[in-house]
């Protein structure tokens, strides 16, 4: 009788365990597992551009960033222009910058400062052309100077200060 007591224990022991298997404590499984590191909510990004009209900033304050960023692209160009390892795309682009700059100006000024400006921008694209066609990069110190030359004339003629009088 006892084999019989004995097995009658081990069954409703495993049926007890069964059933507790079963039925879980989720609290209990809670506590001894790991909770990632990484969070499952994702945020969503979301942006909405703003445009601002030209209209919104002042002529002098339009006229002033183009004349900086002119300038920023004229300074580029000539520092790589010194020097002898510089690319030959990353000149042709800062000259394309610098010329497009520089045409941003225009609309800015009255008729006989816009020719000024077309001389000037006449001889930043013979520039352009003489550069595209030294594509061995001999000529880079001439290059370099009439750059200079360039940006000295320029900034010379059309700086802030002397030009407010001749803004539109």
């Amino acid at each position: 009788m006892t084999n019989q007591r004995l097995s009658k224990a081990v069954f409703s022991v495993i049926c007890c365990l069964l059933i507790v298997a079963l039925a879980g404590c989720e609290s209990f499984t809670r506590k001894f597992t790991r909770k990632s590191k990484k969070s499952d909510i994702k945020e969503e990004v979301v942006l909405i551009p703003e445009e601002y009209s030209p209209s919104d900033i002042p002529v002098e304050e339009r006229y002033r960033q183009s004349l900086a960023f002119w300038k920023s692209w004229q300074d580029e160009l000539i520092a790589n222009l010194q020097d002898p390892l510089g690319s030959y795309k990353k000149r042709n682009s800062c000259i394309e910058e610098a010329i497009k700059n520089l045409e941003n100006l225009r609309p800015f000024l009255f008729e006989e400062k816009q020719k000024d400006l077309d001389a000037y921008l006449a001889q930043l694209r013979l520039l352009q052309s003489e550069m595209k066609r030294d594509t061995y990069a001999s000529n880079l110190s001439i290059h370099s100077h009439k750059a200079e030359t360039l940006k000295r004339n320029i900034f010379r003629d059309f700086s802030y200060s002397n030009i407010k009088a001749h803004l539109r």
